[in-house]
């Protein structure tokens, strides 16, 4: 099976190159990974000390970033290391201020892992909940580092659990403990004889904490919102948003919209826009709004879209009511906790099964599931019209929050210890 594997990954690099003459978001994930080598011999002397930290894409970062930084603050000699599998989380935090170096992951080859773990010779090694690459978890246990998985989430349709799976259980013999999200995925990984593992929670909850204590307020939204009852539409997808353009059309003026699309191709975001029959203007549009001789003034607008990344998490603090998009794909909604942390009752679409945060949310009724334009349509009505029923529901979303807290500090309690 291993041969078999490796001969695998070799076929899709090269198969990956021919797509990447046709795809852009595929270039990026092989031409990224062309200097990777040349970047940490640049970057990584001999004599440094390093943690190597990688995620699969942008929600696993983020997910990890409270365990990164509490690891950068204990153990301050050494460098962070921070690789990236996805195009979609590397571009988007390639910048990123806790990370001394931060790359792709070069595919999982054998040469590729000697070769990346010689030259970043990491301390400690953390994956975020999941990503299983064989090859370098192999090498990192002949080289003796220590392997952690962090927030893990474990489902018995993975291989692991299967009649077949056993060269993806001989990958999990490399690490030396398992930090799980919850009680189902510590008790599957038992049933395969792994008792290195703890329950620790979602780090994700110490993430969206942190949140508060930061400033999360944006002049433009505090003047746009303009003291009425704003509705905030995050990663909405088109499925999403088909059902709420519609909603829109028919709300009342004293309400305000702000929409944050997934995807920002200006093709996409026009397109959204000339659905819209209300006041609509763009995030790239507000700079000559601002301006003190326009004659339109930002608060005379009644849907803001935000056609740019990096600030909806602000946004959300701002909202009153929230809609997380994604619910009507695969393989589901978009992270619900940034905007119940901040007390604001949540609406999703009707796949969110995978989800043990919004399943929880769904059961507690701090979280709407709609399925159609009717129940979209009733669910924002009873949360406009209702005050109580609306911070009843962010009450709980809030609480729920602050009470998972706490998985970064069992898992630094156990490292250090």
């Amino acid at each position: 099976m291993t041969q078999i594997y490796n001969l695998i990954v070799i076929l899709a690099s090269q198969l990956l190159k021919i797509i990447a003459l046709f795809s852009p978001k595929m270039k990026l994930f092989v031409d990224g990974r062309k200097k990777v080598f040349k970047t940490l011999a640049n970057s990584i002397q001999s004599s440094d000390k390093t943690i190597w930290f990688h995620a699969a894409s942008l929600g696993e970062y983020e997910q990890g970033l409270p365990v990164i930084e509490a690891i950068k603050q204990q153990f301050t000699n050494h460098k962070i290391v921070v690789t990236f599998f996805s195009p979609s989380g590397f571009e988007v935090r390639k910048n990123n201020t806790v990370a001394d170096v931060t790359i792709y992951l070069p595919l999982d080859t054998i040469s590729n892992a000697k070769q990346f773990i010689k030259l970043v010779h990491p301390e400690m090694a953390f994956f975020i909940k999941y990503e299983y690459w064989p090859n370098y978890l192999n090498e990192l246990k002949n080289q003796n580092i220590k392997t952690y998985l962090i927030s893990g989430i474990l489902r018995e349709n993975q291989a692991f659990f299967k009649w077949y799976g056993g060269f993806y259980r001989n990958a999990l013999k490399t690490f030396d403990y398992f930090f799980v999200q919850n009680e189902s995925s510590k008790n599957l990984i038992q049933t395969i004889g792994f008792n290195n593992v703890k329950v620790s929670g979602d780090t994700r909850f110490d993430r969206v904490v942190s949140i508060l204590e930061r400033d999360n307020s944006l002049d433009f939204i505090e003047q746009f919102k303009n003291n009425k009852t704003t509705i905030v539409i995050g990663s909405s997808w088109p499925k999403d948003e088909s059902l709420l353009v519609n909603y829109i059309n028919q709300s009342s003026d004293d309400v305000k919209f702000i929409i944050a699309p997934h995807n920002i191709k200006q093709e996409q975001i026009s397109n959204l826009k000339n659905q819209i029959q209300k006041k609509t203007i763009l995030y790239s549009e507000k700079d000559e709004m601002l301006k003190e001789d326009h004659h339109d003034k930002i608060e005379t607008f009644q849907v803001f879209i935000i056609d740019t990344i990096g600030i909806l998490t602000k946004i959300y603090s701002y909202a009153d009511i929230a809609y997380v998009g994604g619910g009507f794909g695969n393989p589901g909604v978009h992270n619900i906790l940034e905007p119940a942390t901040f007390g604001v009752p949540v609406v999703i679409g009707p796949n969110f099964s995978h989800f043990v945060e919004a399943t929880a949310l769904v059961n507690m009724e701090g979280c709407i599931s709609i399925q159609n334009q009717t129940q979209l349509n009733e669910a924002f009505d009873l949360l406009l019209h209702n005050e109580d029923e609306r911070l009843e529901k962010g009450h709980i979303c809030s609480t729920f929050v602050q009470m998972n807290k706490g998985a970064t500090q069992t898992i630094m309690n156990h490292i250090l210890n």
